[in-house]
């Protein structure tokens, strides 16, 4: 408890009141258009109960488990009610951060500052009596050094993604990496070069990932795959390599300022942004994120990647493929207007998508505490982008329900412009580099569901910055959204 204690009182750090909402950026004012697709639900506590949730994981009865910032890990029934008053009781207790969380042959295995821990119920009172370390190959020596944890792979291991030392050193072992937990509890180092991990788990296509956030060597918050022996991009933490032999020498050090593209072709260990959430934009301090898998019960999104944005208490979708043996993909803002800063996201197996998280640490929007959301599709079908897909000459629209064919034939339908960041130790980046690519071509599908754009003018290593104003579905709506930002770290070849 003595390490919970530092936090509270160190890391409690309340919003000034000067400190408003519109200093923290726009969002996309489409909330009471969103509201008709996709509804709010707040999951009231009971009393006694706090929660701050760092992590959540849905057991084999249906309960809800969620690991907190305060170190528990509560059991939730009733969550996924019409009108929720859910039942709460606590099961662990005493641990640190919890930000991953998983289940596995009747037990937890909790992700929390200093450990994995495997944490089980062995005489069935509903409360832990075991608790087991399967992995402490990490150093800590500081309340900013936070590790986040995955849910098991296909093959049963666990992923473990290590924040920096205050923010922005590497003073204990392994910050600033991410470390594969096998079956059998061996760990082993896969990559180097985080900065501020926030949310660690699969793509769409069973592939590890992880957000980061914007900062020194990132210009914008983004989604990246963990390529084992990558490096994802902050050199801060290359004094850890004498310990991980396995990774091979230390990667060339990357230049500052410079390009993401143009370092690509010095450090051959670094890894490209996969999806870029230009900033403000597309959040501020991306964090959790979890592929929706509810076939069909949250409306038209299964298989993309939904993920929660702190700072703006925004929730945002992402789709990615891999072109050219590289990831890469786009992002498409779903939902504004959540009441605190998200942490944590998951979907229940009934489709539901609940949200949680704190406002305590850093600026945030939602202001709210002691608050479990949940988002519910109502049935009715948004006319949206589904997704995006790049082509060898541009790209492939596709929308979620039939566009206006004449429309959508026009040119002029598609605003493009692109634009890169600054590749630097520096805090962040304007984007810079702006070209306009000129759309020649928009060829519109027999079932009006997708347009192949043809585009004269892309940029490898750029987002791509789509704006389809105006743009109408076959019985008259507007897109709910009309921007979406597609990172083409690659062109497609054929």
């Amino acid at each position: 408890m003595k390490r919970l204690t530092q936090i509270l009182s160190v890391c409690h750090l309340l919003i000034a009141p000067a400190l408003l909402a519109e200093d923290l950026g726009d969002t996309w004012g489409t909330a009471d258009r969103e509201a008709a697709f996709y509804r709010i639900v707040n999951v009231p506590m009971p009393e006694g109960v706090y929660v701050e949730a760092g992590s959540f994981v849905s057991l084999p009865d249906g309960r809800l488990a969620v690991g907190t910032r305060r170190g528990e890990i509560l059991i939730f029934s009733g969550v996924s009610d019409d009108t929720p008053k859910p039942t709460v009781s606590t099961f662990a207790s005493g641990l640190d951060e919890v930000l991953g969380l998983a289940w596995k042959d009747g037990a937890f295995y909790a992700t929390h500052a200093t450990e994995v821990t495997r944490i089980a119920d062995t005489n069935n009172d509903q409360r832990a009596d075991r608790y087991d370390t399967i992995s402490d190959a990490w150093g800590f020596g500081h309340y900013h050094e936070f590790a986040l944890g995955s849910k098991f792979d296909a093959a049963g291991n666990l992923y473990v993604a290590l924040g920096l030392s205050e923010s922005y050193h590497s003073k204990a072992l392994f910050r600033g990496w991410a470390l594969k937990i096998s079956p059998d509890g061996k760990t082993t180092p896969l990559c180097s070069g985080m900065r501020s991990p926030l949310g660690v788990g699969e793509n769409e296509s069973g592939e590890m990932f992880y957000v980061e956030s914007q900062g020194p060597w990132n210009g914008s918050c983004s989604l990246k795959h963990l390529k084992p022996g990558g490096f994802m991009g902050h050199p801060i933490s290359f004094n850890w390599y004498p310990h991980a032999p396995e990774m091979g020498p230390v990667p060339v050090m990357p230049n500052s300022p410079s390009r993401m593209e143009t370092e690509r072709k010095r450090v051959k260990e670094l890894v490209p942004y996969a999806v870029v959430f230009p900033y403000k934009k597309m959040g501020r301090s991306i964090s959790a994120f979890e592929v929706c898998r509810a076939r069909g019960k949250f409306g038209p999104f299964d298989d993309q990647i939904f993920v929660g944005d702190y700072t703006l208490s925004v929730m945002m979708r992402a789709t990615t493929e891999q072109v050219n043996g590289v990831w890469q993909g786009a992002c498409y803002p779903f939902r504004e207007g959540l009441g605190t800063g998200i942490l944590a996201v998951h979907f229940t197996p009934d489709g539901k998508l609940i949200t949680g998280g704190t406002n305590r640490g850093w600026p945030v929007r939602g202001m709210k505490d002691n608050l479990l959301q949940r988002l519910d599709w109502t049935g009715r079908t948004p006319f949206e982008i589904r997704d995006i897909r790049a082509q060898p000459d541009g790209f492939v629209i596709r929308f979620t329900r039939p566009a206006d064919a004449a429309h959508a034939s026009k040119t002029e339908s598609y605003q493009l412009e692109t634009y890169t960041h600054i590749y630097q130790q520096g805090y962040g980046s304007p984007e810079v580099d702006h070209t306009r690519p000129t759309v020649t071509a928009a060829e519109v599908s027999p079932d009006a569901m997708s347009v192949r754009l043809r585009v004269k003018g892309l940029v490898q290593g750029h987002v791509h910055d789509f704006h389809l104003s105006d743009f109408k579905s076959q019985d008259g709506d507007t897109l709910l959204h009309d921007r979406a930002y597609y990172t083409l770290n690659e062109i497609p070849k054929s």
